[in-house]
């Protein structure tokens, strides 16, 4: 996972009349990583494949599950990455649930990372959600600021 700073951004909140509310949710998470065994599409492939769990906190009370797939070497500085986790629990007070989807590359020890929430599947009161995550490990914490959109309440 690659380690991003950037300063914590206060909670905001704006409307465009009849249009999206557009919100920022942070906090920490916890994950836990886990082997897989290789399916029938990966096996004899250099691609590793791998059980997401995480517990998020702060803005965002929930817990999510995934799976991860990866190739190259990280010990090299040179590896990617691909996943997909499903987010259940509460966000601004909304209850619901969405996926996120990542795409990670790590080149000469430079990381870019992209996590976006799928669109289509937000769920209860989190239908219509759309944003961007960004993840980040400071002295081994991982922490996440969700700039996020809702559809206006009618």
């Amino acid at each position: 996972m690659p380690t991003l700073i950037s300063a914590q951004a206060p909670h905001s909140q704006s409307t465009a009349k009849d249009g999206p509310l557009s919100m920022h949710a942070e906090g920490t998470f916890d994950v836990k990583n886990a082997p897989l065994a290789a399916d029938d599409a990966l096996a004899g492939t250099a691609i590793g494949r791998y059980g997401l769990d995480k517990q998020f906190h702060g803005d965002l009370e929930a817990t999510s599950k995934g799976e991860m797939l990866g190739a190259g070497n990280p010990a090299t500085g040179t590896a990617g990455y691909v996943a997909i986790e499903q987010v259940i629990g509460t966000l601004g007070g909304r209850t619901g649930s969405f996926a996120l989807q990542h795409f990670g590359t790590m080149e000469d020890n430079k990381f870019e990372l992209i996590v976006k929430v799928v669109p289509g599947s937000g769920t209860g009161d989190l239908t219509g959600i759309s944003g961007t995550m960004t993840i980040k490990i400071v002295s081994g914490k991982h922490s996440y600021q969700l700039d996020y959109s809702l559809p206006a309440a009618h």
